[in-house]
């Protein structure tokens, strides 16, 4: 890790714990995510705070609710680039990538919420753009689901099939751990 490496926090906003997510899994993501980003502040490496602001109607991630406030401590400081965005991926519609690039930023860690959906997306992204990326896998979090056919898949399978295949091709997958003592 280095000055050169950027941080980016996805999606750590207060509407994730509203139960109609159902069942969640890594219930230590955000004291994890605090140990990293308190970390990387410590260091002065640069830190990119990212929100997802919904545009459904349904949404708990929707602007002008509590649910779209970012969680305890996850805020940016001054000099931290906030990035909202209102699709998956933080690169879609922001000025993410400009930033990074005028910056002269070329490696990006990653964690958040959720690992399937926003971090994966966009990990997988940064990759594609060239960026070297590193996922922070007990930093993140998703929650179960239900196949096509009306099987449940548990949080916990979804989230090691995301950080495996990321793993795979896309981004080196490290521990909190592996972070605080570089």
């Amino acid at each position: 890790m280095h000055k050169k490496n950027a941080l980016i926090v996805i999606d750590m906003q207060r509407g994730f714990d509203d139960p109609s997510w159902g069942q969640r899994n890594n219930p230590q993501a955000e004291a994890n995510g605090l140990l990293v980003l308190t970390h990387w502040r410590t260091k002065g490496w640069p830190v990119i705070i990212v929100r997802h602001d919904s545009v459904q109607a349904g949404s708990t991630l929707r602007p002008g609710q509590l649910g779209n406030e970012l969680k305890l401590g996850f805020a940016p400081h001054a000099g931290e680039l906030l990035v909202t965005k209102n699709v998956n991926s933080a690169f879609i519609g922001t000025s993410l990538e400009a930033w990074l690039r005028e910056h002269g930023i070329r490696a990006v860690t990653l964690f958040g919420i959720t690992t399937d959906q926003c971090v994966s997306t966009t990990t997988r992204m940064a990759s594609n753009l060239g960026f070297e990326s590193t996922l922070i896998e007990d930093a993140c979090a998703c929650f179960a689901q239900t196949t096509p056919s009306g099987e449940q898949i548990s949080a916990d399978a979804i989230h090691l099939a995301h950080i495996t295949t990321l793993n795979t091709e896309f981004a080196r997958v490290i521990k909190t751990v592996d972070v605080l003592s570089s």
